[in-house]
């Protein structure tokens, strides 16, 4: 706490100011951005339970110990269930394959290594394929002429987006081919009465963004990726995001979809209508899917309306108890006007002004609150976030904080929340872990697994969407060390699945979790998933080795 301040109020809103000055009389005033412009440079406790627990069926459990066993390495030791299976009988590319591609995408069948590489390598650097062919469509023809031909003569294909991926799933695991979409960035139409954007699959977040706040429109998704992501991957992973508490996930706004199947089909379902209630809704089932299922090439997207009035508030608390409270509060007090809470933990603070050398913009707390307010209204809205604040301070929920209305320092603080995923590359190699827990049990994750783990990691650290129960656990090392990970793994997903959690929130299964399904899905469900695949995919040839588990026979 610091015992005086003063308060530089933002020119924008003179409403705002008053109610801030107001504030300060509080016994715990806020600091306000006097000097924030420097950071623009830049419970009770819960033991894991055993597996064998009633939430689990009989069948999952006989399934996860074939797994184990089938990663069990020739000499008796054990190979982590996140590491590539064997290469399935797939075709290699031939001279002839590459005068086909050629033929159809002239000047975009890309074989030179050096071009070829980045496409090979997760953004994380933890998985590497070994690809000799990058294909790069303009349309939707020419993608269901390739895998038409690819299905014909059985060679596997790696659908890639802007590659931003967490779990292995954006990347050939061997010599797949890969098939970007970076090409097929047209914004196809955009309806300015019901806000509905149709667009090509391969259109930067970022760049979507900047063509509907020109229209008085913003995207639902927000995400820290957004200046590489595509939209097509997002749909692909069902990405959450920043705005999943305000505008929902994916699965409420896409609206329609335009894919093609592993056989060249293509299955337009591009609806642009809010209500659809013929049939199956056949786009369901490819969002969320990580291209095994078919490659997405279009999207409509029901897009909300820019709001007049945007608060950012970061906040200190001492303990996570204090800021649960916190939380109930601001859906109590804010209601309509809550787009965002975001939490992370001292130990995110401390690689932010190490690594990217950002400043903590009020002092030392235990945990860290970004709330975003968004509304219509600024004099509602000041109104509403003031009542907030003074009920957050008098009930001694926070300790200290900082409010921002002027756009740059709004991104300042968000700033703080995004780039903790950018922090972590610099401390070491980063175990990455997309959880999703009963709110009230998500930082007693974080806790027990440094009990858990000792000195055996560098850094473990907790930070995510507390709106939708969406934690995510990161744990960094030197270097990469299959010691720790066998240490990590099985027990976070044990422990998960002991509150009846999901071992993937919100970044997929790819690679690296596939083989982990089970922890979260039952065997039936998943089994329905094989067959699924097999009968939109009866070759196999759609990013193979990723979201269902090894042992799954189709």
């Amino acid at each position: 706490m610091h015992c005086c301040w003063e308060l530089v109020l933002p020119p924008v809103s003179t409403v705002m100011a008053g109610l801030l000055k107001r504030a300060l009389r509080l016994r715990t005033a806020l600091r306000c951005l006097c000097d924030y412009n420097m950071l623009s440079r830049s419970t009770a406790t819960l033991s894991p339970v055993d597996f064998h627990s009633p939430f689990l069926t009989c069948s999952s459990e006989q399934v996860l110990a074939s797994t184990r066993k089938l990663h069990a390495g020739a000499d008796g030791s054990k190979v982590s269930p996140s590491a590539a299976p064997e290469r399935l009988p797939f075709c290699r590319v031939t001279e002839e394959d590459l005068a086909f591609f050629r033929k159809i995408l002239a000047g975009r069948t890309i074989v030179d290594p050096d071009l070829v590489e980045p496409s090979n390598v997760d953004w994380l650097k933890s998985v590497r394929g070994s690809s000799e062919v990058l294909l790069r469509p303009q349309t939707t023809e020419e993608v269901s002429q390739i895998l038409s031909y690819c299905n014909s003569r059985n060679l596997a294909v790696n659908p890639q987006g802007g590659n931003t991926g967490l779990v292995g799933g954006s990347v050939p695991v061997y010599d797949e081919i890969i098939l970007s979409t970076s090409l097929m960035n047209k914004i196809l139409n955009f309806d300015s009465i019901s806000g509905v954007l149709t667009c090509q699959a391969g259109c930067v977040l970022e760049n979507l963004s900047f063509y509907l706040e020109e229209r008085d429109y913003i995207m639902p998704l927000d995400l820290g990726a957004k200046g590489s992501c595509q939209i097509g991957g997002n749909v692909a992973t069902n990405a959450g995001g920043l705005r999943l508490l305000r505008y929902g996930s994916l699965h409420g706004t896409v609206l329609g979809l335009e894919l093609v199947l592993a056989d060249g089909q293509v299955l337009d379902c591009l609806s642009t209508l809010r209500k659809d209630n013929t049939g199956y809704d056949l786009k369901q089932l490819f969002i969320g899917s990580e291209g095994t299922l078919g490659v997405i090439t279009a999207v409509s997207i029901l897009c909300p309306r820019k709001p007049k009035s945007v608060n950012v508030v970061f906040l200190g608390c001492e303990t996570f108890e204090q800021l649960l409270k916190t939380f109930q509060l601001c859906k109590s007090m804010l209601g309509e006007i809550l787009s965002a809470f975001e939490f992370l933990d001292s130990e995110c603070m401390r690689l932010l002004n190490t690594h990217l050398k950002l400043p903590n913009p009020i002092s030392d707390c235990p945990f860290y609150i970004v709330i975003e307010t968004s509304g219509s209204d600024p004099t509602h809205d000041a109104q509403k976030l003031h009542n907030f604040l003074e009920e957050a301070m008098t009930s001694s929920l926070v300790s200290d904080g900082t409010v921002a209305t002027e756009e740059a320092k709004i991104k300042a603080l968000w700033s703080l929340r995004e780039r903790v995923t950018e922090a972590l590359t610099h401390d070491g190699f980063t175990y990455k872990y997309d959880i999703s827990l009963p709110v009230e049990r998500i930082y007693q994750l974080v806790t027990d697994m440094r009990k858990h783990l000792g000195n055996r990691a560098k850094s473990v650290v907790g930070y995510g969407h507390v709106g939708d129960g969406n934690l995510h656990l990161n744990v960094t090392s030197p270097s990469k060390d299959p010691a720790l990970l066998a240490a990590i793994e099985p027990f976070v997903y044990e422990w998960t699945a002991s509150c009846r959690g999901s071992i993937s929130a919100e970044h997929g299964l790819g690679l690296k979790k596939r083989n982990y399904i089970y922890y979260s899905k039952q065997s039936q469900a998943v089994a329905l998933m094989g067959n699924i695949k097999a009968m939109l995919d009866p070759k196999g040839i759609l990013n193979p080795y990723k979201t269902l588990p090894d042992n799954l026979k189709q």
